[in-house]
């Protein structure tokens, strides 16, 4: 048996790394090996690039870069990369896209720009000695990080607020400095952490030296310094609507009133039910998360704190919202989204670089923009389809085309395929049964 335990396999080089794990999880290494080196970049000096982002790599991972074209926001058109494995997301986006386009389009406007860090400590003395030295502690917080600030200060950011919060009645001795950042185009990660572990050092000294201060008070036990991913001043909205009449017809002869109304109250079950509010933002995100790994943001922490602020009344509730209103259908979402154009991953990867030049290099809150837009879209096409047709129609040309290519049919098999199934909601097991007849020369029951 294979010993699975290593020592030291992040000291290994890139090619001892590979093949001490194909050597141990595989029957064929040298085949593994081929196939994981199949997938590094052509360009060494770029691969060399990728290997950095992360740790113990030993090839890359490709997904699909597709583009939706169509989006009209604020009345200027964009192609919006997206960056997604799922199938029908880039085509529902295109679809609302093109159908909002030619209704005015997406309007969108930022609501704030505002992020936040933690600095958790204990401390034993009460909060009301704190808040009597307040101001010199906040200048000696500021002062001392200045170093850190200066240069996004020139840019127009910086520490907007510090307060001082209690908690020891939940955790005995805990408090928090709750600090406001303003981080421009980028989204500050690095900037907000520093500033946060400087504030921490300059607590310690400040409270070792008051002098009115007991032994016990002197002392501040850091518990961490962190940003916060979740960002309710960081907001945007994106918005569309139009009269009913100008909704159009749908399939299932459905007219705008009737749809209007069915869209209506499936928006509303989503912010009943928390059940169907977990699906229905998720679509939101199918179309968020794949314009932001596109461009080379953290679609982790948009995640996090989209489903956070999605549960902010005390219920995980949709984050869109509908109302018919005077003969008028609208539909919008407020959504946070802490993004960066320059820094980190935007200016390292290649393909993030290209995405946010096919987006004509938008800033922070332009990308904002672009991002809530393509979010509120798949939401729009999911739920169209959702009161219409039902989800699978759409859903049912791509996946017939990855059981076909699973299945390693060829283009003439997969026309006889096509001819038997056509949109109908079929199983792997059914396809793979009718290319087995097909193959053996049996008759095919209609």
């Amino acid at each position: 048996m294979k010993n699975k335990r290593i020592s030291g396999f992040s000291k290994l080089s890139k090619m001892g790394k590979i093949r001490w794990t194909v050597e141990t999880f595989f029957n064929d290494p040298e085949e593994v090996i081929n196939e994981l080196m199949s997938y590094w970049h052509s360009d060494e000096k770029e691969q060399k690039i990728l290997d950095g982002f992360s740790e113990n790599t030993i090839s890359n991972f490709p997904l699909p870069y597709g583009v939706a074209p169509n989006f009209k926001i604020n009345d200027k058109f964009y192609v919006v990369p997206m960056v997604i494995e799922e199938s029908s997301v880039v085509a529902a986006a295109s679809s609302a896209a093109k159908f909002w386009a030619d209704r005015g389009g997406f309007t969108c406007r930022v609501l704030g720009t505002t992020k936040i860090g933690q600095l958790h400590f204990k401390w034993a003395g009460n909060i009301l000695q704190l808040n009597s030295v307040w101001d010199e502690l906040e200048e000696k917080l500021l002062d001392d990080a200045a170093d850190i600030t200066k240069n996004m200060e020139k840019r127009g950011g910086g520490v907007r607020e510090i307060k001082i919060l209690d908690f020891s009645h939940e955790l005995e001795n805990y408090y928090q400095l709750r600090v406001e950042f303003e981080t421009c185009d980028s989204m500050g990660a690095n900037f907000i952490n520093s500033v946060l572990e400087s504030f921490g050092t300059s607590l310690q000294e400040f409270c070792m030296n008051q002098s009115t201060f007991s032994v016990e008070e002197k002392d501040v036990e850091i518990i961490m310094a962190i940003l916060s991913n979740y960002t309710p001043k960081c907001l945007v909205r994106a918005e569309v609507s139009c009269k009913l009449s100008e909704l159009g017809k749908f399939p299932n002869n459905m007219g705008p009133e009737e749809f209007a109304m069915r869209f209506h109250d499936a928006i509303r079950i989503a912010h009943i039910d928390s059940y169907r509010a977990t699906t229905h933002n998720k679509g939101i995100f199918n179309g968020i998360d794949a314009v932001v790994l596109a461009t080379g943001n953290d679609f982790r922490a948009i995640e996090a704190g989209g489903h956070t602020y999605a549960a902010r009344s005390g219920q995980y509730r949709s984050l869109s919202n509908c109302t018919i209103e005077n003969g008028v259908f609208r539909f919008w979402m407020d959504i946070p989204l802490a993004l960066g154009t320059v820094g980190g991953l935007t200016s390292l990867h290649p393909l993030a670089k290209k995405s946010l030049e096919l987006l004509e290099n938008p800033s922070a809150t332009e990308l904002m923009q672009i991002i809530a837009a393509t979010g509120l879209a798949q939401n729009f096409a999911a739920i169209r389809s959702l009161v219409t047709t039902g989800i699978q129609q759409g859903h049912m040309k791509m996946h017939l085309q990855n059981i076909y290519n699973s299945l390693n049919a060829n283009e003439e098999e997969i026309k006889r395929l096509d001819h038997i199934f056509g949109s109908k909601t079929v199983s792997f097991s059914a396809v793979r049964e009718a290319l087995d007849k097909i193959r053996n020369n049996k008759k095919i029951p209609k």
